[in-house]
């Protein structure tokens, strides 16, 4: 091949090779386009006034929570509630029976519910004694009807709501006064607790038993004779 014809063989041959600069803008606009089918198809539409399902656990309200929970709380409560003098029995007679019977556990204590009717003695902070006949000498009954509500005792009772239920130590622990708030108003707030003393109540509530010997009745009912 002469010098003429390889010179214009080589001309050629550059000739059809693409502009670098020219398939750097073609691979750039593919991977745009790529980029906006992603975004586009991974897309959900939600129309107004709707939650798109799927997205995690709605955000926890203190006040919307006792009010649709106490309801069911009390419920149950009062469904699996033992006699107090029946629910002492079996205590003293054989305290790990009497928990797998009749309680809950709850972080490492064990929860009961009760039921009884008993003369209210004198009471101080808003803790009342109750004396119920038939109930061992040794043990000492108290409800408390605040304005403070102490304790855990509406969440734990039931066994039906466990800390993986909630975001954090913090709404669990508000799930608990969230029930006990609810209580108050609807079973409390009806009552005058300074006109108690000397009546006959009848009470279905719960308790821990920290002290098998001293029962702190939180009420889910109060009926005053």
């Amino acid at each position: 091949m002469s010098t003429a014809a390889a010179a214009e063989h080589g001309s050629r041959s550059r000739s059809v090779r693409p502009p670098k600069r020219h398939l750097g803008r073609w691979i750039a606009a593919v991977l745009t386009v790529l980029a906006l089918l992603v975004v586009v198809l991974g897309t959900k539409v939600v129309p107004d006034g709707q939650e798109a399902e799927g997205t995690g656990p709605a955000d926890f309200d203190k006040a919307t929570f006792g009010a649709q929970e106490f309801p069911t709380v009390q419920k149950q409560v009062t469904e699996q509630a033992v006699p107090a003098t029946e629910l002492a029995e079996a205590i003293v007679a054989d305290p790990e029976a009497a928990a797998a019977d009749h309680g809950v556990e709850a972080a490492g204590n064990t929860v009961y519910s009760t039921t009884f009717t008993g003369t209210v003695g004198d009471g101080q902070a808003g803790i009342y004694d109750v004396a119920i006949e038939g109930m061992p000498e040794n043990v000492t009954v108290r409800l408390q009807t605040g304005p403070a509500i102490n304790g855990t005792e509406l969440r734990d009772a039931t066994g039906e709501y466990g800390f993986g239920q909630f975001t954090n130590q913090i709404e669990f622990q508000d799930a608990g006064a969230a029930l006990n708030e609810e209580m108050k108003k609807q079973v409390l707030d009806p009552v005058d607790p300074s006109t108690l003393s000397g009546k006959t109540i009848t009470v279905t509530g719960a308790f821990t038993a920290i002290n098998p010997e001293g029962w702190l009745v939180t009420p889910v009912s109060l009926e005053v004779a």
